[in-house]
């Protein structure tokens, strides 16, 4: 009988164990995916966004704010994930000298409980990505 339970406990740490492995992998690797997409789709955005009509006046590159936001807005719609929900934070765009900071809020959302009861409540953690980027330019 005593070896009985310890089977039993074998067993039920096992699956809790691959559970939170998968639950954790799951977080880690939305984390990784956010991060190097907004890298891309910054960059991208501030290129779109350069004023060549300012450029070609005075020779200092800007960028349209209003562009700016919408062409990240698009460009990041298009490479995130539907299954999850995002929060995007401009809270510093500088047109002359190009600078943006930009911080998106992601829910990652499973059930902690949900090998070992189908009643349990959800667990949701939240990711923060942040970047600060200056359009560096070869002039």
């Amino acid at each position: 009988m005593n070896q009985s339970y310890w089977g039993i406990l074998v067993v039920v740490l096992g699956v809790a164990s691959i559970f939170l492995i998968v639950f954790f992998q799951t977080a880690t690797n939305t984390d990784e995916h956010n991060a190097q997409t907004i890298k891309e789709v910054t960059e991208a955005a501030m290129w779109d966004a350069v004023d060549y009509a300012y450029f070609r006046q005075t020779g200092t590159v800007k960028i349209d704010k209003e562009k700016f936001v919408e062409n990240f807005t698009r460009r990041f719609a298009e490479t995130a994930s539907t299954a999850r929900q995002y929060k995007i934070e401009f809270y510093d765009v500088n047109e002359r000298p190009p600078k943006v900071s930009i911080r998106i809020l992601s829910d990652v959302t499973g059930n902690a409980n949900q090998m070992l009861s189908s009643t349990a409540d959800p667990v949701t953690v939240t990711l923060t990505d942040k970047i600060d980027a200056i359009l560096e330019t070869p002039y």
